[in-house]
């Protein structure tokens, strides 16, 4: 960072500070997301704020290389306990907390300690792509879907109990629950963030939040922010949130889908066109180049194990290579929106992603996979119109149609052997991410389906 930009930070900062001071607040939580999904953090008392904004918070690079159960792989480019980074919070978007009374957010960009971005700075990469996808002449649109099982805070206990009883998608569990929805819907409200549907779920206690599309890097951070947002409220209501792929082996689990549309002189162009379902060319070929590195993608969007419990045909996870007009079974589902609301509303949703992600990472990957296909001309194969699982094997493989890699060791293999992705990741966070998938395999190659969900279920 150069003296003009430090000056231009250090105004930004007092700023903000004496505005967080005025709201009695006494500190901020600076946030990342490691490798592994799991949000990371570093907070500063207010009266330190301007020196982390000039001068950044000390953090080591082991974070690279850590495990969801917070062991650390010894990678080629990660997992030393040498070296030093410095975490300088965007201001730009410091939030105050208003399920976390007194505390502030801001998401942090990880830098070396010269100033120069961090090689496996994840949201560096992210604004990377977005760039590049700017320069190709087009913007993107992108929400992700946030699902969480809400059970019971029982002190001593890491089982999950249920916290409402009523049907999937009833009103019943609504009304157990209406004190808890309200605080957590005027706490959403009161941070920015824009909460389209806020809704009980299919699995015992889960509930769902869909909220506004945003650029791709304000829709990853919204992510995290709206997670430990759940996570705060649900905590001061008694109630524990998770927000793992798989709660309870046998179950229903949390997806965290991704809607994204593409957008070209102010126009999305999956919607008025001349090619399927009103898409224009373009948007057939972004579509594509997702659809054929879905396998290397599950890498970044299913990085647990207990993903590849949710991941399964007939569960709506989009278990199939596939895709869709309105397909719940397939990896990629088309989304035209309603009649006359398109032009704003038509968007291809990724259902194979869980919130084992990190969104930065998810942003990087299906921008660059999609890029990849504008960049060749890749061809979107014909849409599936049936359940995949109901057809026979033979017929899946005439329509091109294949399950799903069904183990981290094997999306490990795949994200490898994709060019594209490592390019776009570079030499470092591609290796590590490889490392680390076959790591985290490893660990429960040989756990039962109960000892994973037992293992991850408040990882997340």
């Amino acid at each position: 960072m150069d003296p003009e930009d430090r000056a231009g930070h250090e105004v930004e900062a007092k700023r903000a500070a004496a505005m967080l001071a005025d709201r009695d607040i006494v500190g901020v939580a600076t946030t990342f997301v490691d490798n592994s999904g799991i949000t990371r953090t570093k907070a500063v008392p207010v009266e330190r704020l301007v020196h982390a904004a000039v001068w950044g918070i000390g953090m080591s690079p082991v974070f690279d290389a850590f495990l969801s159960d917070d062991s650390i792989v010894a990678g080629r480019f990660a997992g030393s306990p040498i070296g030093d980074l410095r975490l300088y919070p965007d201001l730009s978007r410091l939030t105050v907390l208003a399920g976390q009374p007194g505390w502030a957010w801001a998401p942090a960009d990880r830098c070396r300690q010269d100033g120069t971005p961090h090689p496996q700075d994840q949201r560096t990469l992210a604004r990377r792509v977005v760039t590049r996808l700017a320069e190709a002449g087009y913007t993107a649109r992108m929400a992700f879907e946030i699902e969480w099982a809400a059970g019971i805070n029982e002190a001593g206990s890491d089982d999950f109990i249920p916290a409402v009883h009523g049907p999937a998608y009833g009103f019943t569990r609504m009304v157990e629950a209406s004190d808890y929805l309200r605080d957590l819907a005027r706490a959403l409200a009161e941070q920015g963030i824009q909460a389209e549907q806020i809704h009980p779920e299919y699995a015992a206690g889960q509930f769902e939040v869909s909220v506004a599309a945003e650029d791709p890097i304000a829709a990853a951070d919204t992510f995290v922010l709206a997670r430990e947002t759940i996570r705060a409220v649900s905590l001061r209501h008694g109630m524990r949130a998770s927000f793992s792929p798989k709660t309870v082996a046998g179950g229903v689990g949390n997806g965290g889908h991704v809607h994204l549309s593409l957008w070209a002189s102010g126009r999305n162009i999956f919607a008025g066109g001349d090619a399927r379902y009103g898409m224009t060319e373009p948007a057939e070929m972004f579509s594509a180049g997702i659809l054929h590195h879905l396998p290397a993608l599950l890498a970044v969007g299913t990085s647990s194990a207990a993903s590849y419990l949710r991941l399964i045909p007939q569960h709506w996870a989009g278990a199939f290579q596939a895709w869709g007009l309105e397909n719940r079974e397939t990896a990629l589902r088309f989304v035209t929106g309603s009649p006359g609301d398109q032009y704003r509303a038509a968007n291809l949703e990724v259902k194979a992603f869980d919130e084992s992600a990190n969104p930065y990472l998810v942003v990087a990957g299906l921008l660059s996979a999609g890029l990849d296909g504008l960049a060749t001309g890749r061809e979107l194969p014909d849409p599936v119109e049936v359940d995949p699982a109901l057809l026979l094997p033979a017929e899946r493989v005439a329509h091109g149609i294949t399950q799903m890699p069904a183990s981290l060791g094997a999306v490990a293999d795949a994200f490898e052997a994709d060019d594209v992705l490592n390019t776009a990741f570079g030499d470092e966070l591609a290796a590590t991410i490889v490392e680390l998938r076959r790591a985290e395999h490893a660990m429960f190659v040989d756990a039962s389906e109960q000892d994973i969900a037992a293992a991850v279920r408040w990882k997340y």
